[in-house]
């Protein structure tokens, strides 16, 4: 089993940045892919991004695609989410997740492990 836990969340004026962390535990995910999801009020969750297991390669959502950055550190077993240019649109709860296939996908189903969430507000 993998265990996640988001930090790094907060209020944050609008162009702001922020920086989340997952970090795992129970197993090492340096063979999983790892996304991060939101969920805004309201909303259902979506895709923001992902990042394959080596770090080589990145995949954005077009609405954060050039703000948003995924970068990992596997021997510290953690991914990060750098958000800069913040909007107020970005206002949501963040989830890391953890995909046994090392290469990137989007889809939730794809997801086998989750972390509880973290909030990111973005006030205006």
């Amino acid at each position: 089993q993998v265990q996640l836990v988001e930090s790094g969340g907060g209020l944050v004026q609008v162009g702001g940045s922020l920086r989340l962390s997952c970090a795992a535990s129970g197993r090492n995910i340096g063979s999983y892919a790892m996304g991060w999801f939101r969920q805004a009020p309201g909303k259902e969750r979506e895709f923001a991004g992902a990042i394959d297991w080596s770090g080589g390669s990145t995949y954005y959502e077009d609405s954060v695609k050039g703000r948003f950055t995924i970068s990992r550190d596997n021997a510290k077993n953690t991914v990060y989410l750098q958000m800069n240019s913040l909007k107020p649109e970005d206002t949501a709860v963040y989830y890391c997740a953890a995909s046994v296939n090392p290469v990137i996908r989007a889809a939730e189903s794809q997801y086998q492990y989750w972390g509880q969430g973290t909030q990111v507000t973005v006030s205006s």
